[in-house]
């Protein structure tokens, strides 16, 4: 089974768990609050969908590569703070006249 593991039960006892919930603790809206309004499948297959698309957008010429630096360098890099890897792309755009 792949994923991470985040307890110690069986598919069994979780399914035996969900099913001893009583009823009366179901959720049901009251359709006073639109907040708490359930997703409609539609919108639930929607969000689904978002939150699959992962990596480079649709369109960029950016290529993944290897490249082997100084650690020192590289620790000096990463500590910039977050989007290092793309002010080391800018660094070299304008080092090369690209």
């Amino acid at each position: 089974m792949s994923g991470l593991k985040i307890n110690d039960l069986s598919r069994a006892e979780v399914v035996a768990a969900v099913q001893a919930i009583p009823p009366a603790r179901d959720f049901v809206w009251d359709g006073r609050d639109q907040d708490e309004c359930p997703l409609s499948a539609t919108e639930m297959r929607e969000g689904m969908a978002r939150a699959k698309k992962r990596g480079r957008p649709a369109g960029s010429e950016k290529v993944s590569t290897t490249i082997r630096l100084d650690a020192d360098v590289l620790a000096a890099l990463r500590a910039t703070g977050a989007g290092w890897q793309t002010r080391v792309n800018k660094i070299l755009r304008e080092r090369f006249a690209l």
